[in-house]
């Protein structure tokens, strides 16, 4: 059973991971709206804010390449957006193709809306994996309760967060089983066979799930959560919280 796909380095032992996950999350949370409200011709502030993520990176030690490769992630919608650019109206002509007997013509507002869906979106995925790389997905939660988010959605995170890899642990189990009777699944006709499978799977974690809740409710579980070691905020919190929130503040008013 797989158990880092969301946090595989949050525990290392390093400044950033030290800190108190609401401080992650406030910065973070900062970072980002700030990114999101900053025109898309202020230029120098998105590199700036680029260089505070990369900054944050090199002291929680996190290999840079797996950043970068789970920031993939955000391609597909970058895609999305591509295609529907040439549709806009143009209202200053930025340079044109000609495509044989027809042309492609892009306007500043094309190019505009492009970078500024790339670089918004890059920074806040960028944020979104530090953030959960160096932080377990419990004192995450722990840090919405705290910020009295509804104790049944964090609840909710929680459950999933526990059962996606119960499920993903039965899809290996019955895929292992399916592979070892020479299924490949390449026709059509084998669509009723993956229907089976389907339900197959809704069946096991069904019954997964009643054998983990029973175990939780013989464990004492009243539905609330409980900490043993409840996290608290410590002078290093509210000097990393000051320093980011000033370099944010201070990134507006320098290079806007």
């Amino acid at each position: 059973m797989e158990h880092s796909f969301l946090d595989r380095y949050s525990h290392l032992g390093s400044v950033i991971h030290n800190l108190d996950a609401r401080t992650k999350v406030l910065s973070f949370l900062t970072l980002m709206i700030v990114t999101v409200l900053t025109p898309p011709q202020c230029w120098p502030v998105f590199l700036f804010h680029l260089g505070l993520i990369g900054l944050t990176l090199r002291l929680s030690r996190i290999p840079v390449r797996y950043v970068l490769t789970r920031s993939l992630i955000i391609i597909p919608f970058i895609l999305m957006v591509s295609l529907f650019v040439p549709f806009l109206p143009v209202n200053q002509p930025a340079g044109g193709y000609s495509l044989g007997p027809g042309s492609l013509l892009l306007g500043r507002t094309h190019l505009l809306v492009f970078w500024n869906v790339l670089i918004k979106g890059l920074i806040g995925v960028l944020a979104v994996i530090v953030l959960s790389s160096t932080t377990p997905f419990p004192r995450l939660l722990e840090a919405l309760k705290k910020f009295k988010v509804p104790s049944l959605l964090t609840l909710l995170l929680g459950f999933i967060y526990r059962y996606f890899f119960v499920l993903l642990d039965e899809v290996l189990t019955i895929k292992r089983a399916v592979d070892s009777r020479g299924y490949r699944g390449r026709t059509i006709w084998q669509v009723k066979t993956l229907g089976r499978m389907l339900g197959q799977l809704f069946l096991r974690s069904y019954e997964r799930g009643e054998r983990v809740y029973l175990g939780m409710v013989a464990r004492g579980f009243q539905g609330l959560p409980k900490t043993i070691t409840p996290s608290r905020m410590q002078g290093a919190d509210y000097v990393f919280l000051s320093a980011f929130f000033s370099a944010t503040v201070i990134s507006q008013i320098i290079f806007r």
